[in-house]
Order: structure tokens, then sequence, then C-alpha cells
């Protein structure tokens, strides 16, 4: 008996989901390379400061490349926009994050910061409090 098309296109997308899901798994394995600084800086503002991670990206995906780069560690929460269910730069997306955090001051806003590590211009999408062109300056900032 010959596969019908529905059987076929089944087939299809179950093969799709086994990929994604293999992509997914090996998206978050090999080298983690980190940015100059990055280590040395969240060491130093975790002693002083919250640190917590918001990020698009999907939670197993990141969990994993933070704990293969050492970073894991430095953070108390990690808010991802699969878990949450928006992404940023949506406002549910951060009124969440701040709904989470204990933190009277974060009521009042949250200020950005963009690494702009090629001295390019600052598009018209990219609206932050600060730009650094490094992140050791961040330690200045904070």
């Amino acid at each position: 008996m010959e596969p019908s098309f529905t059987m076929l296109r089944m087939r299809e997308i179950v093969v799709g989901l086994e990929w994604e899901g293999l992509y997914r798994e090996l998206l978050g394995d090999g080298n983690q390379l980190l940015m100059e600084g990055a280590m040395d800086v969240c060491h130093r503002l975790s002693k002083t400061h919250r640190m917590f991670v918001i990020t698009n990206g999907i939670t197993h995906t990141q969990i994993k490349r933070l704990k293969q780069s050492g970073l894991y560690k430095f953070f108390e929460d990690i808010f991802d926009s699969q878990s949450i269910g928006y992404q940023k730069p949506k406002g549910e997306f951060f009124n969440y994050v701040i709904s989470h955090i204990s933190d009277g001051g974060l009521q009042s806003g949250i200020d950005t910061c963009w690494v702009n590590r090629t001295g390019q211009r600052s598009p018209a999408e990219i609206k932050s409090t600060y730009t650094i062109s490094n992140l050791m300056e961040l330690t200045s900032i904070c």
C-alpha cells in the first residue's frame, strides 16, 4: 500500500521536529566564546549587584551555554521568552520580569546598556540608557 500524502507529510513533520530538537541541543554545545572581560565584569558586579539574564533565547539552550561558559553562577535567575511567552522588547516581557524581581527600585524603570564594540552609529530601534564600547566600562556605570 502506498503511503498517503497525509502520512508522508506527518513523517516529514516528525523528522523536522527531531532535527529541530537536535539543532537546539547542538546550539548549546561547544566552545562558548565570551566577550573580552565578561568573566571579570560578572565577578565584580555580582559582589555588589543582583544579576539576572533576560533573553529571547530558548530556555534549555541558554542555561546550557551559561553553564558551559562558567557564567551561570553569577546570575540569580534567567528570564527567557520561551518561558514567559513574550519576546523582548515587548512591554509584557519586561512587566513579567519586574513583577518577579522583588526590588522596589525596579518599579521606576530599567536602565539598558548597548555594547557597541565596533563604534557604529546607533540604529533607530536601539534606545539605551548607556552605550559602551567594551564590558569593562560597565563597572564604571554600576
